[in-house]
């Protein structure tokens, strides 16, 4: 919104959680959405991920520097069409420090990102309640929102049920969580369709999350 009675400001949602609205601006979001247009594009592009018990996320994804599925990493999209996975490029990692940087401090993130989850949800997709458990590192998550707005349900570390937080994510909003909430569950339980930002050009929400991987350099 161009103007509100309340203009949206940070908030820590937990400890260690933090949501900073509108941190990109409109030439920031456009340039970011350019990117996942490309890494979309086939081979191992955007994908329906399936899950171990047969079913399948709403949300389709696609991945940078390791591939992920349920619930483990690869170098090859092992679900899909087995081809490499792209390269998580230099920029988005330090884009990934500045935004940690600015959600929780210097030195929050001190490790090099190489992980990026990208998730499209059209207007009917959610995500499930989850942790970010995969990887060997517990460096901050940071999440980027771009185009449709969504409730995003920050949960605790224990379970998947309440106490949660319901946090409104709107395009260009980050949200960050490392520290103690770094293995909150968490999930999108409800897309707002036709939210996007009329110039962005985007029709449904992509959400990307950067991850540290902590896998040993033998790993890569």
């Amino acid at each position: 919104m161009d103007a509100e009675l309340f203009p949206r400001e940070r908030a820590e949602v937990a400890p260690g959680a933090v949501h900073l609205p509108d941190w990109l601006d409109g030439d920031g979001q456009r340039e970011l959405l350019a990117a996942c247009r490309e890494w979309a594009r086939p081979p191992a592009g955007l994908r329906t991920v399936r899950t171990p018990g047969g079913g399948t996320m709403t949300a389709r994804q696609v991945c940078l520097g390791w591939h992920w599925y349920p619930y483990a990493y690869a170098r090859t999209v092992v679900d899909g069409d087995r081809t490499p996975v792209k390269p998580f490029p230099a920029w988005l990692g330090e884009l990934g420090h500045r935004a940690a940087t600015d959600a929780l401090g210097p030195g929050a993130a001190t490790a090099a990102y190489d992980i990026a989850l990208v998730n499209f949800y059209d207007g009917d997709a959610r995500m499930g309640m989850h942790r970010d458990a995969d990887e060997k590192s517990d460096e901050p998550v940071v999440s980027l929102s771009l185009g449709d707005s969504c409730v995003f349900r920050f949960g605790n570390t224990g379970s998947r049920s309440r106490p949660w937080t319901d946090v409104e994510l709107r395009s260009g909003d980050l949200f960050v969580f490392g520290g103690q909430s770094r293995l909150a569950y968490h999930g999108v339980p409800r897309v707002l369709p036709g939210t996007a930002p009329a110039g962005l050009g985007l029709t449904g929400r992509l959400n990307l999350t950067l991850r540290v991987s902590g896998f040993p350099a033998s790993a890569r």
